[in-house]
């Protein structure tokens, strides 16, 4: 397997298309706005400079990833000849679905294909083919050539072979791919979010201020970043969006979205994507000034 399409040239799908280019695969990356394709390919370089600066990779290196990357604008031609299509596209159902179907109408009989969704059911998105078997999940982590893990999801119908093929892909790749199988967040957000959402509960009661509930976590939990501002580098829609799937998958209401989450995503404040959240971003893509709202 040495040709790859990557569909979406945003964070995750430039990251993805970097992993895949960088590992010496022919890599296709397809968005349907060359304004996107050329923003991706300059995210790509500067983190390959990132690379360089750090002597983990030389400037050889960097122009040959560069090399391995071929943009296109129109989905058959990117895809037509590819062995593995993972789509990276905004988390929407209706919009996954369609790809799908159209994946399944202009790619070869054998190729798998697969998405990078953080929540949506693989079995769902694989009924709207005609090749369940060869449908997948491979999400990956958020900065992807950096975060070593892929979670592999099987769907209902998804393989053993299909399965194999890409958890010996995703090895390649320097990943360490988990397998789970599809339920509403699979493994990742089915424990990260309610943390998440629980800490914006914890915001909203005023039970701590924002960067005390961060801090309470990163030097009592020992994570890396708090879950305030992880939300907001995640982006605050994208975990509204996550809730809601799981909310309605489960029935359950311990993953009904805090009423502050919805109103900030409907109030436009996103997060880091859109210069406030938890935090102020104006200044600085650090999480270091709260957001005037919560200060």
């Amino acid at each position: 397997m040495m040709k790859i399409a990557v569909i979406g040239a945003g964070t995750m799908g430039n990251g993805i298309a970097h992993v895949f280019a960088q590992q010496g695969y022919t890599t296709n990356l397809i968005d349907i706005a060359s304004e996107s394709l050329e923003k991706g390919l300059a995210t790509i370089g500067k983190n390959l400079d990132r690379m360089i600066a750090k002597e983990t990779i030389t400037e050889a290196d960097k122009d040959l990833t560069l090399s391995n990357i071929t943009t296109f604008t129109v989905l058959s031609e990117g895809v037509k000849d590819v062995q593995l299509v993972i789509e990276a596209a905004t988390e929407n159902t209706d919009l996954k679905l369609k790809i799908f179907t159209d994946l399944d109408q202009l790619c070869p009989p054998d190729t798998i294909l697969a998405t990078n969704t953080s929540s949506i059911s693989i079995t769902q998105i694989a009924a709207a083919t005609n090749r369940a078997d060869k449908v997948i999940g491979m999400h990956f982590m958020n900065p992807v050539p950096i975060m070593k893990l892929v979670e592999v999801i099987r769907g209902y119908s998804t393989s053993d072979s299909v399965t194999t093929t890409v958890m010996e892909l995703s090895k390649k790749l320097g990943k360490t791919p988990t397998e789970v199988n599809d339920y509403p967040g699979f493994v990742a957000n089915r424990i990260l979010m309610p943390m998440i959402n629980e800490a914006i509960e914890t915001l909203h009661h005023k039970v701590a201020g924002v960067i005390e509930i961060d801090t309470v976590m990163k030097l009592g939990m020992a994570h890396p970043m708090g879950p305030l501002q992880l939300a907001d580098f995640i982006g605050l829609d994208v975990c509204l969006s996550i809730l809601n799937v799981m909310f309605n998958g489960f029935k359950n209401p311990k993953y009904a979205p805090s009423p502050l989450l919805v109103n900030m995503v409907m109030a436009g404040k996103l997060g880091v994507k859109s210069g406030e959240g938890f935090y102020d971003y104006s200044t600085s893509k650090k999480a270091e000034v709260v957001s005037q709202q919560f200060s």
